[in-house]
Parts: structure tokens; sequence; C-alpha cells
């Protein structure tokens, strides 16, 4: 059961196994913040459940009858299926399992640990994709606001605030706060200080909304606020990298590296 203000992670397992569906259900009622949405036996049945239900998580068996696991999220779409955790008997289907964007896969029989690290990392990946979904409606509703009011003022046409979703809390993040950002995947960290924020954008979008009179793009994953810089530095193999006042040391592009140089003189 969720906690009051907190929503539950709704869960559909697919499984045309009987044993196999009770036991993933009797492994979810131990876990907090879980509710199964669904069971189902085959693949049709599988892919009427995940459009009619939207769960937020499906345990998915790849050989069921009528349709494989894999079918299911052909069928479905890889942009359009909830986050995914295969289930299987057969080893050699992970490699494909993880080609069609699962959040991980579990080989029968699973233990309970093994079991309890795919949950968590499935949850990791719902509470990512959603903060990416809040996000994008922020930059949407921007976006009009500045369709509406005309050409903005330069001084407004930057971002000031980036919106985070986290454990079913919206966040707003200053961007001035912002000491730095990393691609992780298709998501961008927001680092802050010691925490770190993630939220499904492109660096380039993020690099474009960004003021580059205080923001510069040192590699391609990676932005930094160019008031935190510290150091430049060169490594032996003729790499460059940047030293940040708080120690962290970051992949410096050799095509950027004279912009950086130049953008530091100015700055300072």
């Amino acid at each position: 059961m969720a906690e009051a203000g907190e929503p539950a992670v709704r869960v559909l397992i697919a499984d045309d196994e009987p044993l196999a569906r009770q036991r993933i259900e009797d492994l979810l009622a131990k876990e907090p913040k879980v509710e199964i949405a669904g069971t189902a036996s085959t693949g049709p049945e599988t892919v009427d459940a995940i459009r009619k239900l939207r769960p937020d998580l499906v345990f998915l068996d790849v050989k069921m009858p009528g349709m494989t696991g894999l079918q299911v999220v052909d069928a479905i779409g890889a942009e359009e299926m909830p986050a995914t955790i295969f289930t299987t008997a057969y080893d050699q289907f992970a490699l494909k399992a993880f080609d069609r964007a699962a959040v991980d896969y579990l080989v029968k029989p699973f233990d309970d640990e093994r079991f309890a690290q795919a949950l968590r990392r499935a949850r990791h990946s719902i509470e990512l994709e959603e903060a990416g979904r809040m996000t994008r409606k922020l930059f949407a509703l921007m976006q009009a606001s500045q369709e509406i009011a005309g050409p903005p003022r330069p001084k407004n046409e930057y971002l000031e605030r980036i919106s985070v979703e986290s454990r079913g809390q919206l966040r707003v993040v200053p961007v001035a706060k912002i000491d730095y950002i990393t691609a992780s995947g298709p998501y961008a960290e927001l680092h802050v200080g010691d925490k770190t924020y993630a939220i499904r954008e492109r660096m380039q979008t993020l690099e474009e909304r960004l003021d580059p009179a205080v923001f510069f793009r040192i590699y391609r994953s990676a932005i930094v606020r160019l008031d935190r810089i510290d150091t430049l530095l060169r490594a032996a193999g003729g790499d460059y990298a940047v030293r940040l006042k708080d120690g962290t040391e970051l992949s410096l592009s050799r095509s950027r590296r004279e912009e950086l140089e130049q953008k530091l003189l100015g700055h300072r």
C-alpha cells in the first residue's frame, strides 16, 4: 500500500505460468508503495492490459503464448512502454531485452535479493522518467509563454529555474545555484553543491537555454558555470581538463579549449 501523499508504483505481471505470477505477487506484497494493477497470461492480453491499465512497471515474461515478450514491446513501441523487467528462463534473451530498453531482466529461478535489486532499479528509472516529463512540460510552458509575450528581452531569454521531480515531489532548482551539468545516457544531471538532480533533457537543449555568458559547454557531456572553474589542466597525453573550485575535474574538448580561455579572460 502507498503512504499518504505518495503515489504507488502500479505493476502489471505478465507470465503464462500461474506459479510464476504468484511468486512475483508474493514478493511485491513485501514491498512498500506498490500496487498490482493487473495480470496477463498471453502476449495479446499483455498488450491490451498495458494500453488499458497504463502501469508504471511491467514484469514481462519473454516466452508467452500468442506473442513473445519482445513482440509485446514491438507492438506497444519501445518509447511508449512502461518501465520493463523481463523474466526469462533463457539467458540468451538478455541482450535482446536490453536492446528493447528493458530496465533489467530476471533469469528464472531468481532469489529475493535479485528481485529486490531489479525493483530498486525500476523505481529509479520511473522517477527519472517522471522528472523528464515534468521538465519537458516546463520547457513547453516557458516556450509558449515567450510566444504569447513576443520576443523576450535579453535578460529574460535564458532559463532561471529548472523543475525537477524526485520521489513524487516537485522541486525548482535555481539555475544560479548550478555548478555544472553532466550527461548520463538520456538524462542530464544537475550538480548543485553536494546534491545531484536528474532530468530527462538533451545537453544541446540545455546549452541553448542557458546564458552563454555564465555557462560554457566544455565537452559533449559537460556544461560548466564559468565562475566555478579554478584551473585549466593539461594531461601528459595531451588531453585537457578543468578543475572546479570544489576540486571536481572534468574533461575539456581540445576544440573548445581556446574559446574557453577567451571566455575566462573576459569573465575575470
